[in-house]
């Protein structure tokens, strides 16, 4: 692959590039706010709908591992056109899907090709570019990736309520086409080595398989009533053979798709362990707050996507700064000061009552901003810092597959304990209410004041069941704020130095 290649309009190229990012990291979050639209449009329960955002995210941790295979196999501006155009031709299909089954399946589709884009994208940013002046073209693409998931919930609110939720994904179609041409026609000169390398065809079915199967178990268990359905019984057999499976070969193969003996190096163990438990608490959130505030607090699509927005002010105002001064200080300060931060909004928000306002929502998400803005270069730092140099590429790509795999799962196991607890509470809650009690009949009285018993019966039942709701997301919060506190401790095994075996600080992926 040549290194001095440089494009006849840098500029344009780099605007081609950052949209292609802009585009595939803003559809991990567009579609949040859209889901109770989307499960009402068509015909599905609200946590039936989860499955278009953990389709997506378990089809791309899949992919990734692929990148490297899929570089050396067809090159990196050839692999980076054809998953631009694909992701384009999925977006289209995910738009004009007429039920939830079709739409889970081109998100799927969707996900796999968006997989390699970014470690792609960042290759040929970096390779455009002289080297001193690739420290900005990476923070440039860090920027893109933190505007995109602010730009989100916004877009894909207004888009919901102004228009119709297939557009949040229309849109991606002519940014992917413009990205796709520019930066393939202004990259046309450049010439990529390819081969025809190994593939681990037993890790990638074991990985596909075990994933997928571990997926179905989280995402209809729960409907299914667990291990009392025989599919769920054969399911959960099925990912736990798979699984073991593959960490054995993979941990004994001379070329695995996912290389786990890295993790034999102490900081990367640690620091991988640390990102995928924060990204699966921070995925979380990001879930959790959009539904809530529809389902609970009756907010647009519109205005759950401003309440949600400001999270992403602080960390744009600071990527500057972090890239620039973060190591001159103990990278397990900065990280412990951002679990502390994200950790207490996590513990704000479980005081969170059904008359909170507007106001105080938002602040919640300005603040735990400021703990997304010091959390992810240092802690992404700290997990490369000891490996060889020849390892360093292949971490970064395994802790973003952990990282993405641990999203997906969080998305359903967020979902699920939401329901589940929901549903304990109201039981709980509801046995005081009976006819026979005086104050049940007084409120039946106030209620439904021209005898009606059955509207006000079913009026109590929603009060109840939205408190129960509120009970759940609280608690929800407070586990989340005791996992941010936990990694506090658990980021100190860490050992510096923090410097890669390379010339300098290791660069966050």
């Amino acid at each position: 692959m040549s290194t001095a290649f440089r494009p006849q309009n840098l500029p344009l190229t780099t605007v081609g590039l950052a949209l292609a990012i802009f585009m595939q990291v803003l559809d991990t979050t567009i579609a949040n706010v859209s889901l109770p639209t989307i499960a009402g449009n068509l015909g599905v329960s609200a946590d039936q709908s989860t499955w278009v955002i953990t389709s997506f995210a378990v089809s791309m941790a899949i992919s990734l591992p692929l990148t490297g295979f899929l570089t050396r196999r067809f090159g990196t501006v050839r692999l980076f056109t054809w998953c631009t155009l694909l992701f384009v031709l999925s977006s289209f299909f995910c738009g004009v899907s007429q039920s939830m089954g079709m739409l889970i399946f081109f998100r799927a589709l969707q996900g796999a090709v968006a997989g390699p884009m970014y470690p792609v994208t960042q290759s040929l940013m970096i390779s455009i570019y002289p080297s001193e002046k690739r420290g900005m073209a990476l923070s440039l693409l860090s920027m893109v990736a933190v505007v995109a998931p602010i730009a989100g919930p916004i877009l894909g609110g207004w888009i919901t309520d102004n228009y119709s939720w297939p557009w949040i994904f229309f849109i991606n179609v002519p940014i992917g086409i413009f990205a796709s041409t520019v930066v393939t026609a202004q990259m046309r000169g450049r010439v990529d080595k390819t081969e025809l390398p190994k593939i681990d065809y037993v890790g990638l079915v074991t990985l596909v398989v075990g994933v997928g199967a571990l997926q179905i178990v989280l995402d209809k268990g729960n409907d299914a009533d667990w291990f009392n359905s025989n599919f769920i019984l054969v399911a959960s057999i099925i990912s736990a053979i798979s699984l073991a499976v593959f960490l054995i070969w993979e941990l004994t193969d001379e070329d695995p798709i996912v290389n786990l003996k890295l993790l034999r190096h102490r900081n990367f163990r640690f620091g991988t362990l640390a990102l995928v438990l924060s990204y699966a608490a921070y995925f979380s959130i990001n879930l959790l707050l959009p539904q809530w505030l529809q389902r609970n607090m009756g907010y647009t699509a519109t205005w759950a996507g401003f309440a949600a927005a400001p999270l992403g002010i602080i960390p744009l105002l600071l990527t500057f700064f972090v890239g620039r001064y973060a190591m001159r200080f103990d990278l397990r300060a900065l990280a412990s000061i951002a679990f502390i931060v994200m950790g207490t909004t996590c513990f704000l928000r479980s005081n969170f009552y059904l008359d909170v306002d507007f106001n105080h929502v938002a602040l919640m998400q300005l603040l735990m901003g400021l703990g997304v803005g010091l959390w992810f270069m240092p802690v992404t730092v700290i997990l490369l810092s000891d490996l060889n140099p020849e390892e360093i590429a292949s971490g970064s790509g395994v802790a973003t597959f952990l990282r993405t795999l641990a999203g997906s799962f969080a998305a359903s196991l967020t979902t699920f304990l939401w329901d589940r607890r929901a549903i304990e509470h109201h039981a709980q809650l509801a046995e005081s209410i009976t006819e026979y009690s005086p104050i049940t009949r007084a409120a039946l009285a106030t209620l439904a004041p021209q005898g009606n018993l059955q509207v006000g019966s079913s009026l109590i039942d929603g009060m109840i069941t939205q408190q129960a709701y509120q009970i759940s997301f609280d608690e929800l919060f407070y586990a989340l704020g005791w996992i941010f506190f936990a990694l506090v401790i658990f980021i100190w095994f860490a050992k510096p130095p923090f410097i890669s075996k390379t010339a300098g600080p290791a660069s966050a992926h």
